[in-house]
């Protein structure tokens, strides 16, 4: 029998990679991104010396505010939006044969292999006042002549959807795929209807995967500025944006690293919420 010690080490010994990896590669920059952040900013886009609060207290901006809400609530809809669309269809692909699977996962990811900034291009490309969805619109009366799909907030939700919406639906096909169905079909012979047996039975049976797809959406889309940028112009910024144009135009990094800190801070804040939920419900769990 293997001494617990013993096992104990090993287990260490196999994550130690994993540990030094994060601690290089997120924790060591993120104390760099903090610290800047108390840094006063020299006249030729570098690092002054010394500590100030200056750069916290020019966070004061009155423009923030609307675009931090800006952020929120585009994030939010975005996740909220991605989750509704990738549930049924995590369920619907863990359900298929497995050679339409194998195809609509194919389908899924095909995404991936485009650049990132060529579908971007493309959907501002669709909705170009001379674009294809403008003039299906118009031709249906469901738009006017002089009505503006680019350059506000809607088209950037639109396209943070198209963009996201993979990193829901692979996290909940995963969980879906090991669920066992036969509890929905119990719930139904039960006398639950379809959306009752869906709603009660399965999304409680796939809540990590749930979990995982709330978090792969929401993170990338509080820190998302090309899109806003390439189809939302000025009147959509983010707070991605604000630190792009810190960091590059006017070369104030203790600014842009004073956004790119409260910015993790509100990234952070959720997760830890909900892991420590989940630590009394384990606790809870372990003492019943």
């Amino acid at each position: 029998m293997m001494n617990p010690r013993n096992k104990s080490f090993g287990e260490w010994l196999v994550t130690l990679p994993s540990f030094v990896w994060l601690f290089i590669l997120f924790v060591i920059p993120t104390l760099i991104v903090f610290t800047i952040a108390f840094k006063p900013a020299d006249p030729w886009g570098g690092i002054g010396e010394g500590w100030t609060l200056d750069t916290l207290i020019s966070l004061g901006n009155p423009n923030y505010p609307a675009i931090i809400w800006r952020t929120i609530w585009l994030s939010l809809v975005t996740t909220v939006v991605c989750i509704a669309l990738a549930l049924p269809m995590g369920y619907y692909i863990a359900r298929a044969p497995a050679r339409w699977r194998r195809l609509l996962l194919l389908l899924t990811v095909i995404p991936f292999w485009t650049s990132f900034l060529i579908r971007i291009f493309a959907w501002k490309v669709l909705l170009h006042p001379d674009g294809y969805v403008k003039r299906a619109l118009v031709f249906l009366r469901l738009s006017e002549e002089g009505t503006m799909l680019l350059y506000r907030s809607e088209a950037v939700l639109l396209v943070m959807v198209y963009t996201l919406l993979p990193f829901a639906i692979l996290p909940i096909f995963a969980a879906a795929e090991k669920f066992d169905f036969r509890l929905v079909e119990a719930a139904r012979d039960l006398g639950a209807g379809k959306l009752r047996a869906f709603r009660q039975v399965f999304i409680p049976g796939i809540q990590r995967g749930l979990l995982t797809a709330v978090l792969m959406v929401l993170i990338p889309a509080l820190g998302m500025y090309i899109i806003p940028d390439l189809v939302g112009g000025p009147r959509s910024e983010m707070v991605g944006n604000k630190i792009a144009q810190r960091t590059f135009v006017d070369r104030n990094l203790p600014h842009a690293s004073a956004l790119s800190a409260g910015l993790t801070l509100a990234v952070m804040a959720p997760m830890l919420v909900v892991l420590m939920m989940q630590g009394r419900r384990r606790e809870e769990h372990e003492v019943r």
